[in-house]
């Protein structure tokens, strides 16, 4: 490998996530020093999965083939269909394993400061699948961020012409939390989100 062969690994690591320029240059040696063991077989995937990876036209999730498994699996209830923004959330939900309906990915939440507007989101198939008269209940589970509850309001207002009962997931206190180290905002949803015990 030459130098700009390096670099320019550096550069493109550097643009992941969670990675700056010092971290990718950590990993970029680390995977230069495993070639054969770390480095190839990588690179062999990232090619497959250049390949092969397709965007599901039913949901959005990611899968070799279209429709997704998610989507194919006839053991899911199909009434039940959970709006998400963007992939890593459905597959969070997945590895909870607390539901088995199917799914919605908007990519990505409104945002008046990023221009992002409702047609930029996958918004206006939703409605069409809400109002296909399979689906019972959407449940949207957005993040609790001021683009989240937004989006979230603004999809309520819509899916409520479609007849079909819209529900959100609850905030507020997670399991195993303490009272004194929340902030005020998560106290607050809690509060309003109460239930009776039963």
């Amino acid at each position: 490998m030459s130098q700009s062969e390096i670099e320019h690994l550096i550069q493109l690591l550097s643009k992941l996530p969670g990675l700056g320029p010092r971290s990718a240059r950590r990993a970029t040696l680390y995977l230069i020093s495993r070639r054969e063991s770390l480095l190839t077989p990588l690179a062999s995937a990232m090619q497959a999965a250049a390949e092969n990876v397709k965007v599901c036209g039913q949901c959005g999730n990611l899968d070799v083939t279209d429709p997704c498994a998610i989507c194919r699996d006839t053991r899911r209830d199909a009434s039940l269909l959970c709006v998400v923004e963007d992939v890593s959330d459905l597959w969070a939900l997945e590895r909870s394993d607390a539901f088995r309906g199917t799914y919605h990915v908007l990519g990505g939440t409104l945002s008046a400061l990023d221009g992002i507007g409702p047609d930029e989101l996958n918004i206006e198939p939703l409605i069409r699948r809400a109002g296909d008269g399979v689906i019972s209940e959407v449940i949207l589970a957005l993040n609790a961020t001021v683009d989240g509850q937004t989006t979230a309001h603004y999809l309520s207002d819509r899916l409520d012409e479609m007849g079909v009962r819209v529900t959100r997931l609850a905030h507020g206190v997670p399991v195993g939390g303490e009272l004194d180290y929340l902030d005020d905002g998560t106290l607050s949803a809690a509060l309003k989100s109460r239930r009776s015990m039963d």
